[in-house]
């Protein structure tokens, strides 16, 4: 979640998360719910939707985490992850996600 972020420097919202990683609904929330408390994202509730963004970076150190998950070497399975984000990111309408989380089985 946190190379998604900073890789593609926008904001998710649950659905695209559980899309792009196919991870189901409740293990996206859990983990973004972890991320949160720990102070490296951050939620914007638009409506029914909640959109996740990276903290803004103070320190050097943060800085430079955001490089490093930015340059993280793609393996088979992250760019999997990524094709199926810039699918799911092609969704969106005005910028936005609207339609909800489009693998149902997932949606638990």
């Amino acid at each position: 979640m946190l190379r998604l972020l900073a890789s593609n420097e926008t904001e998710l919202c649950v659905c695209e998360f559980v899309d792009a990683l196919q991870e189901r609904q409740y293990n996206v929330s859990r983990q973004l719910k972890v991320l949160v408390s720990a102070g490296l994202v951050r939620g914007r509730k638009d409506g029914r939707w909640v959109y996740y963004s990276l903290c803004p970076a103070a320190t050097a150190p943060e800085k430079h985490l955001r490089k490093l998950l930015a340059a993280l070497e793609v393996d088979d399975t992250l760019a999997q992850d990524q094709k199926r984000f810039e699918r799911r990111m092609k969704l969106r309408t005005d910028g936005q996600c609207r339609i909800g989380i489009q693998t149902p089985s997932l949606a638990k």
